[in-house]
């Protein structure tokens, strides 16, 4: 799926030339003509990318990277006057990422459009990598809570999924009974050790191709469980 830009400026010719080109890289692309059409295009769509001409009628390009602050942190490059340094300053200070000075070559407006998804997709890719623990053939997705082993899903109860997801935050390091039935169950709770063997059991059931000669949650015999790192 191709990236979705919005190209704002109030010379018709110079969008038209940008819009070419961006759509020749297989690139989605919408127009707006004045800072209003450019902030309600923004508001009611999604786009990977803003390119925003500082001189616009109804609200200046400063304007409309300032509203659109308010509710998205979608890149801005801004499309300021040769020179104006005060502009590319300006600029800046009111959100955008990167500013290109008129009049511009189109080879340097792409390459400035792909480096900037570039970095917004490895940060996103980090993010979500915060999120998932991998071992083997194991997933856990910690943000949505779902465990898959070789990409089936596993159906845990939520103090299994509380057990497995602290085990495989900290592998190796062993946890006796007392101090999982601590953390996953509270200290308020009127159970005892067996509650975690039973869970253990259990989660070793759902998760283990073969639950009595584990690969991800082991005993150490005499202090309590851990999580192979």
């Amino acid at each position: 799926m191709g990236k979705k830009i919005l190209v704002v400026d109030d010379e018709k010719l110079i969008v038209k030339g940008i819009r070419f080109s961006l759509e020749q890289d297989g690139m989605e692309v919408d127009c707006a003509y004045d800072g209003e059409e450019a902030f309600n295009k923004a508001k009611e769509n999604t786009y990977d990318l803003i390119l925003l001409d500082v001189m616009l009628p109804k609200y200046t390009g400063f304007e409309v990277c300032q509203m659109i602050r308010e509710f998205s942190d979608v890149p801005v490059i801004m499309l300021t006057a040769k020179g104006d340094d005060m502009d590319k300053i300006l600029g800046l200070e009111y959100g955008a990422d990167d500013y290109i000075t008129k009049p511009f070559n189109i080879l340097e407006v792409k390459a400035r459009i792909k480096a900037i998804l570039r970095r917004i997709s490895k940060q996103s890719a980090e993010k979500e990598n915060e999120h998932v623990i991998l071992k083997h053939d194991m997933k856990i997705d910690r943000q949505s809570r779902r465990v898959y082993v070789k990409e089936k899903e596993i159906n845990l109860t939520a103090k299994e999924f509380d057990l497995l997801e602290l085990l495989a935050m900290n592998p190796d390091k062993v946890y006796s009974r007392e101090e999982l039935l601590n953390i996953v169950w509270g200290y308020e709770y009127p159970g005892d050790a067996r509650t975690v063997d039973v869970h253990v059991r259990r989660l070793r059931e759902k998760v283990e191709p073969n639950p009595s000669d584990p690969m991800y949650v082991y005993t150490k015999w005499g202090v309590g469980y851990y999580f192979r790192g």
